[in-house]
């Protein structure tokens, strides 16, 4: 198994929040983010915010890119 496992910090400057935030989304759920939880210890694969990451990139429309939508 090739699980690279992340601590709250190094996430929280990937995702460039803080580790209160990271916090705050695992308790209310906010974001679908998976972690892992041993006793205290809170880690995040590394795979897990990758997805996470992929799965917020977002396309500009641009007028003209998409038939279904009139151009103005």
């Amino acid at each position: 198994m090739d699980t690279k496992l992340l601590t709250s910090e190094q996430v929280a400057d990937i995702l460039g929040v803080t580790g209160h935030t990271l916090a705050v989304w695992r308790c209310t759920g906010r974001y679908d983010l998976p972690y892992v939880k041993s006793g205290r210890l809170v880690r995040y694969r590394e795979a897990d915010v990758t997805g996470f990451i992929e799965k917020r990139i977002k396309t500009p429309w641009r007028a003209g890119t998409d038939s279904s939508r009139p151009i103005r």
